[in-house]
């Protein structure tokens, strides 16, 4: 009896652009693949120096889905594995999702391996914690509308905007102007802190802070339209009340509480 072929995609995370920020799991991935797909437009070409000299390397910049399916098909005959590079993390605005119900129709194993998001390696490139106590304890990740997918209903950033918490705001620098407005019409005040960041840990990586009232012209001057990633809150620069996580006066199952410290955390007090 004739044994099924059956061949794998694995998608893979490339972070935000630097070689060294990809995971251990994702450079194994690469590295055991017999066909690598990546896209030179969105993922820095140090990544497939993870690569084996003999895999197949396909750029796919150029080729819409049906231009990576054949791909897919012939893993799926010749039992072929093939890391699919993503990057950032695949889960954001990766079209990951039409992918994997393609592989399933093919009878392809998948699998999915975490990168590093370009909000997440800004917010370590200018040093600031997202999560502010009492200051900020959400993180809206989000795009403004009007692009080339449309928004579902009630997902507009200005609905966003009023949380007033940290957002991060991808593919939007194109329609800089909208942005700002959209932003201050939910509730931002002008003198809000931003961070413009473009190619984060590329070496061609600029980041610059401004005020939103000054964004649209901050993204202008620097003639940003692509590969930016806006962040926006008062975390950016707030300090905040101090964590409950490290007080002397909290307890978890690894670790008791002071009793002084414990009744001064109750009473509202925070050394």
């Amino acid at each position: 009896m004739k044994e099924t072929t059956t061949g794998k995609v694995i998608f893979v995370g490339a972070g935000p652009g630097a070689a060294d920020l990809l995971t251990f799991r994702a450079a194994r991935a690469i590295a055991d693949a017999d066909v690598v797909i990546w896209a030179a437009s969105l993922v820095h070409p140090d990544v497939l120096g993870h690569a084996r000299a003999d895999a197949e390397i396909i750029d796919s910049a150029l080729l819409p889905m049906e231009g990576v399916l054949p791909h897919y098909r012939r893993a799926a005959a010749e039992g072929l594995t093939i890391a699919r590079i993503h990057s950032g993390d695949p889960a954001l605005w990766g079209a990951l999702q039409e992918q994997l119900d393609r592989c399933d129709e093919l009878g392809l194993e998948t699998e999915i391996v975490p990168g590093v998001s370009s909000f997440s390696a800004v917010a370590a490139r200018v040093g600031r914690e997202l999560t502010i106590p009492e200051v900020a304890q959400s993180v809206i990740l989000t795009r403004l509308g009007g692009g080339k997918t449309p928004m579902p209903p009630g997902e507009e950033v200005r609905e966003f905007a009023r949380h007033g918490t940290t957002m991060a705001l991808f593919l939007s620098a194109a329609r800089s102007r909208q942005l700002q407005e959209e932003l201050i019409e939910g509730g931002y005040p002008p003198g809000t802190p931003c961070v413009v960041a473009y190619q984060c840990s590329w070496p061609d990586e600029l980041i610059v802070r401004c005020d939103l009232g000054e964004l649209a012209d901050t993204i202008k001057e620097h003639r940003l339209w692509k590969h930016t990633l806006v962040l926006v809150g008062p975390a950016l620069e707030a300090g905040g009340t101090r964590s409950h996580l490290y007080h002397p006066g909290h307890f978890h199952g690894f670790r008791r509480a002071e009793r002084t410290a414990r009744r001064e955390l109750r009473e509202g007090r925070r050394p």
